[in-house]
């Protein structure tokens, strides 16, 4: 008598899911996105949207994901704090997304990332390098490598490439991407047997930086570590030559925006940044990348935000291929278990603590154009 039970009890489940699969079929599997589309810092937002919406646009022209369509639907978080923690509540309580994509910078994904844990909705981020963000909850991943390495890369570029033993390091206080890449920095820096002669701070929105430059002139360093945002790093670069400066500038890939040669000019000359991918490089995948960005978005040449974006649609939807359904929980598990999944910005193992382990590339600055230096493998 159980097992009957047992059997009409599996037909039902059965039939449930066989009802609800008629019930979505054809309708659009909702992705939200949340990103800086305005703002003092809509460069990052801007360039990731285009590379989310050409991997979305791809994967429905190839007949979508488990046959359906995808529907991508964006907040603009305006670069203002607490936005994004609004956006996220809207995402998913009125608009029903199955997953979150962003954002770009460490501080507005982790108000994020609290709202899809609680909600248990999978979050990925393109690009927040700041190990707080995965550290969150099981819901949250990121396709991108995470700032313990990141500055463990510029530390030993700056001993072993450039050549320096003194630098000073000059902080924003109010980010959270720049505190804790001036953390691991500092940390490999001095291991390595270098010396943080001076430190220096300031805030997001800050326009003048000489007081601070001032007091690092009289170190007579010879390199300055600015792991901050490309709108700061550029009035930096500008104000530094400006008081006669010559010290070797260097940062993140939070430098990684088209408005840092417009800003900055010829103050960047020589200058360089750890990022996430170069457009140079001749594998087929990233050519292939470049051509389609291009024809898509009037010959722009898409930048590491761009292909990080498009990395993170193409990591959900495979994942939510492999979990043969959008149930929240199966697509996180799914995203928990990506291994191997080739992209535009290297391939992609997710770890234990949901971080991506992938190469860094090191940018040189050189006759007003971005030139691939180096790669740095994990």
């Amino acid at each position: 008598m159980i097992s009957r039970f047992r059997q009409i009890a599996v037909l039902s489940l059965l039939a449930l899911q066989s009802a609800s699969l008629l019930a979505n079929e054809g309708t659009p599997i909702k992705i939200g996105e949340i990103a800086s589309l305005t703002g003092k810092e809509a460069a990052f937002g801007q360039s990731s949207h285009k590379g989310t919406l050409l991997a979305i646009e791809e994967l429905n022209a190839a007949d979508g994901v488990l046959g359906r369509q995808l529907k991508l639907i964006t907040e603009d978080n305006q670069t203002k704090a607490g936005e994004s923690a609004t956006a996220a509540r809207k995402l998913i309580s009125r608009d029903k997304v199955v997953a979150l994509l962003g954002e770009v910078a460490s501080s507005r994904s982790l108000e994020m990332a609290p709202i899809a844990q609680s909600s248990k909705i999978p979050m990925v981020s393109p690009a927040s390098t700041n190990p707080k963000v995965t550290a969150v909850g099981a819901y949250v991943f990121r396709v991108c490598f995470i700032d313990p390495f990141q500055g463990t890369v510029m530390a030993k570029f700056a001993r072993e490439d450039l050549g320096l033993r003194r630098v000073a390091v000059l902080t924003s206080v109010s980010s959270a991407y720049s505190v804790g890449l001036s953390k691991f920095f500092k940390e490999r820096f001095l291991s390595d047997g270098g010396e943080i002669a001076i430190e220096q701070k300031y805030s997001e929105g800050d326009k003048d930086f000489r007081s601070q430059l001032t007091a690092i002139k009289a170190t007579g360093v010879g390199g300055i570590f600015i792991p901050g945002y490309y709108s700061e790093a550029a009035l930096i670069a500008k104000q530094a030559r400006e008081l006669g400066i010559t010290a070797a500038l260097f940062g993140g890939d939070g430098w990684e925006a088209p408005q840092l040669l417009q800003i900055g000019g010829a103050a960047l000359e020589g200058c360089y940044y750890s990022t996430h991918y170069s457009p140079e490089d001749t594998s087929p995948a990233v050519q292939n990348f470049v051509k389609n960005y291009k024809d898509r978005f009037n010959d722009e040449v898409p930048d590491a935000m761009a292909a990080l974006g498009y990395d993170s649609a193409l990591v959900l939807a495979d994942a939510i291929k492999r979990a043969g359904s959008t149930q929240p929980d199966a697509v996180r598990e799914a995203l928990a278990a990506t291994r191997n999944f080739m992209g535009v910005t290297g391939n992609t193992t997710i770890d234990a603590d949901r971080n991506a382990a992938k190469p860094a590339v090191v940018v040189a600055i050189k006759y007003g154009k971005l030139n691939f230096f180096k790669s740095v493998a994990p």
